[in-house]
């Protein structure tokens, strides 16, 4: 799981350990992501299924995509599908994957980036191995995020954004023995580079084995932990979580992660997705391709799309 590392961790700035008096976030619940498969037949684990979108709001869905390795001709991707009333954050960790949307919006994310598409009022977009990939196969391991938009902004223009994987701000677990990558937001005073409507903050940590993070977040936003690979323990009580399992957890200052000394062979650290945001607390009508308020908005977005009003298929194939 390359992402994005450094040859020397301890040159960078380090986490701030918490004043003694921060509560540490207690843990709501633990939930295992059953797999499926999306789009054309790319295998995926559904990281939300079974959790109350209450607890998950501001976020809507998450697939982790792979980890697999594909053989020559095996990589798939999605057909041109529409969109509206959010965002999609996808984070490729391994591999490669095109984008391209009928608004002008593409390019090519690999180990470490993540393309940022806000739907607004909606866009019809398309997610494809590259043809090389397709050719060669090789290993393939991403996440997509959907990030709900308020009423407000669910009309407003698409945007696309994309962030290399160097663009991120890094930093160390206090003790040393983890790498925490800022995607999006402002965790213990460092800005990562995604712009975000809904106001929320994204990480990327890798925890090495018998390591703890100890990492302050914002106590306004929830708090969600999804562990991508390995194994560990989380919150006061350490409860014990794995590849594929989400937590979410409670009120306080503080997520409090740590790695078991020692961990599956296949995967030496734990990889953990950290995500939070300051909950919209609105009526959410969503039904496949759309995150609205009400029936009446969903209704209004599928007449929309079937109209030809979300856009047009642009002529021109992937370079």
């Amino acid at each position: 799981m390359p992402a994005v590392t450094v040859e020397n961790i301890l040159t960078l700035p380090r986490v701030t350990e918490p004043v003694p008096d921060a509560v540490t976030r207690p843990v709501r619940s633990v939930t295992t992501a059953p797999s499926g498969f999306e789009g054309e037949g790319f295998p995926v684990r559904r990281a939300f299924a079974g959790v109350d979108l209450a607890a998950l709001d501001p976020f809507i869905h998450m697939d982790q995509m792979g980890e697999v390795e594909y053989a020559p001709g095996e990589p798939k991707g999605t057909a041109w599908h529409p969109h509206r009333g959010f965002e999609t954050v996808t984070y490729i960790i391994d591999g490669t994957f095109e984008h391209r949307d009928s608004h002008g919006g593409g390019g090519t994310i690999t180990n470490g980036d993540t393309q940022w598409m806000t739907a607004g009022s909606g866009l019809l977009h398309i997610e494809v191995p590259p043809e090389s990939l397709v050719l060669s196969g090789g290993l393939f391991h991403g996440l997509q995020l959907w990030v709900n938009l308020p009423g407000s902004m669910k009309m407003s223009n698409p945007r696309y954004q994309d962030i290399r994987g160097g663009e991120v701000a890094l930093l160390s677990t206090h003790d040393g023995g983890g790498l925490v990558r800022v995607i999006a937001g402002e965790v213990d005073g460092h800005q990562g580079p995604g712009i975000t409507h809904t106001p929320i903050s994204i990480v990327h940590a890798t925890i090495e084995g018998g390591g703890q993070l100890r990492l302050p977040w914002n106590p306004q936003f929830n708090a969600l932990v999804y562990v991508l690979n390995g194994l560990g323990t989380v919150g006061p009580d350490r409860r014990p979580i794995r590849q594929g399992q989400l937590v979410v957890l409670g009120a306080g200052d503080v997520i409090e992660v740590g790695a078991n000394e020692q961990q599956e062979s296949r995967s030496p650290s734990l990889d953990l997705y950290i995500m939070g945001g300051r909950p919209i607390r609105e009526p959410v009508a969503a039904y496949g391709p759309f995150v609205m308020n009400t029936r009446a908005e969903l209704v209004q977005a599928f007449e929309d799309f079937q109209a030809g009003k979300l856009g047009t298929i642009p002529g021109h194939s992937f370079g």
